[in-house]
């Protein structure tokens, strides 16, 4: 698939006057501009974290609202019900939340609705739920803010809700006894792109700070917020940035005995970034609410003893085992789907329907579709007497808005800019194809329809050292808002030692001037060709070190390449 590559600018007079301040690589210095990180005071906040740089939880709106209410229910003796999205923000933010309440009082419990049987966010069966067993206050992590409706429901039964979202909130803010969401209009909070589990453990420290509890009480939970802020790909800048640096440095150093099991399980015996916690943890943790009930990792996370945590992590990594050969299976069939009909082909938009496909896989089979035809992609199964199913888009086109343009034929909705649920009746599929297409076709432009390569700066093979890289690593935990640098070098040369490994990978030994490293292109076999012409060539890469008997040595990982111009 051909590529766009997109060169990002830089302020070349500040990056000039950073690196008279840093005194380190001047490439260096302009990613670091083009990242908003334009001083030496912000640099240094910014390659030496510190946990005093987290920010006041009480300038968060309705803060000692929400305090004064749980404390005034551990003053009464009420039940708290702590009540999380079967997600891994979901079910981080209940673990964290219920160890943190049941260390100080004995009358908390905690609830995740079923993905199938109540749907996403606050369920009006965890409400009854909660009413039949006699809790007055819900703590909501990850949910609610969008559940006006259901905590008046709850509001009629005496039920007090205490909110802890993210996501963006409507017009009307639900009538609960406290609403946290740095996202709401009139918050002041200083940074906005907190994940569920860490709006969740801004109310722990604000809790902790009104009841004189040491800083640990809330910070032992510190890992499980990384996992969370790795998993909702969430920005992993300011604020996140410190949580994310020092949840990975507990992961590694002291982790709780849940993340232990999981990673012994994988297998994991080397360091911990924030790629394996996206690639390696969260898929286990979502296989849970995906194939059968996410409670499960709720136990994994809350397990003290290791012998005991490794048994439950057996089985979130046998549910994951399972999602991998189901996901494996439709997108094999889809995509033959595609094949086989030549007018799909040539669309601007992919929808695809059998009834037998799992619900709890079609979202990753979507963005799995896209890494073979990039356009809007929707995948559909059969759920009940409907059709339901998720949608998944390319960077750059809003996929609601194509959705909500499709509504005459559609049951129900919901989702944001890339990612969408929605669920019709079968009479209505071809309606809804043609109208999507028709609206996509009408709507989105060409170059969308190329993946595109961004990448932050020209490097020469001259500049690459070890000196170079470790201070690319210390730009780490990476994620968006802070990817890792992308770099582009021209007219390099095949010396002659590359090959096809594993019929789709290639590994390279190139050369720019006198300078040679070895590296290897992840499913690049079909671009070979280009190597074996022995002329000139542009490549885009990422670097890393490869560590190989006890030798450490820097590898270039391709992105993608083309002839010199």
């Amino acid at each position: 698939m051909q590529k766009r590559w997109n060169i990002l600018p830089f302020d070349e007079p500040v990056a000039l006057q950073l690196q008279q301040a840093l005194r380190i690589n001047k490439t260096i210095c302009k990613i670091l501009v083009q990242r908003n990180i334009d001083t030496y005071d912000k640099a240094h906040r910014f390659f030496r974290p510190q946990l005093s740089q987290l920010h006041d939880p009480w300038l968060m709106k309705n803060m000692l609202k929400a305090v004064n209410r749980i404390i005034s229910a551990i003053n009464s003796n009420e039940k708290i019900l702590v009540y999380g999205d079967y997600d891994v923000d979901g079910t981080t933010a209940v673990a964290c939340m219920y160890q943190f309440l049941r260390s100080i009082y004995p009358q908390v419990a905690y609830y995740i609705p079923h993905r199938y049987k109540e749907g996403y966010g606050v369920s009006k069966a965890g409400i009854d739920f909660a009413f039949e067993n006699n809790f007055s206050l819900v703590i909501a992590l990850d949910c609610g803010i969008k559940s006006a409706e259901l905590i008046s429901y709850a509001k009629q039964l005496n039920i007090d809700f205490v909110i802890c979202d993210h996501h963006l909130p409507d017009e009307i803010i639900p009538d609960a006894a406290a609403v946290l969401d740095p996202k709401q209009k009139d918050c002041n909070y200083p940074y906005k792109e907190l994940c569920g589990c860490g709006v969740g453990f801004k109310l722990m420290q604000a809790l902790s700070e009104e009841l004189g509890l040491p800083p640990e009480s809330y910070l032992k939970y510190i890992d499980l917020v990384a996992v969370s802020i790795a998993a909702d790909i969430v920005p992993i800048d300011g604020e996140n940035r410190v949580l994310a640096f020092y949840g990975l440095k507990k992961v590694n150093e002291n982790p709780s005995v849940s993340l232990k099991a999981l990673l012994a399980l994988a297998g994991m015996q080397k360091k911990v970034h924030i790629n394996s916690l996206v690639f390696i943890v969260a898929p286990r943790i979502n296989a849970a609410g995906r194939m059968d009930d996410a409670k499960k990792a709720v136990q994994l996370f809350i397990e003290e003893d290791y012998d005991k945590a490794l048994e439950l992590a057996k089985l979130l990594h046998n549910d994951n085992t399972e999602r991998k050969e189901a996901d494996s299976n439709i997108t094999d069939e889809a995509l033959s789907l595609i094949e086989g009909d030549a007018i799909l082909k040539q669309r601007k938009t992919t929808v695809v329907y059998k009834e037998h496909w799992h619900k709890g896989v079609v979202g990753i089979v979507a963005s799995r579709l896209i890494e073979n035809y990039y356009r809007p992609t929707v995948v559909l199964t059969k759920s009940g007497d409907v059709i339901a199913g998720s949608a998944r888009s390319v960077p750059g086109f809003n996929l609601y808005e194509a959705i909500h343009a499709c509504r005459e034929h559609l049951l129900g909705y919901g989702g944001h800019f890339a990612a969408a649920g929605l669920s019709l009746q079968e009479a209505k599929l071809p309606d809804f194809i043609d109208s999507f297409e028709k609206i996509v076709s009408q709507t989105i432009t060409e170059e969308l329809l190329m993946p595109e390569i961004i990448i932050d700066a020209e490097l020469s093979f001259s500049e690459i050292n070890f000196t170079f890289l470790h201070i690319i690593e210390q730009m780490e935990p990476f994620g968006p808002s802070n990817m890792r640098p992308v770099f582009i070098t021209r007219r390099v040369k095949n010396t002659g030692y590359s090959k096809v490994v594993k019929e789709q990978h290639v590994r390279f030994v190139l050369q720019q001037h006198d300078k040679i490293f070895t590296g290897i292109g992840f499913n690049m076999a079909e671009k070979f060709f280009l190597l074996e012409l022995n002329l000139p060539l542009d490549i885009v890469y990422t670097l890393d070190i490869n560590e190989w008997n006890g030798e450490r040595m820097i590898q270039v990982k391709m992105l993608d390449l083309r002839l010199s111009a």
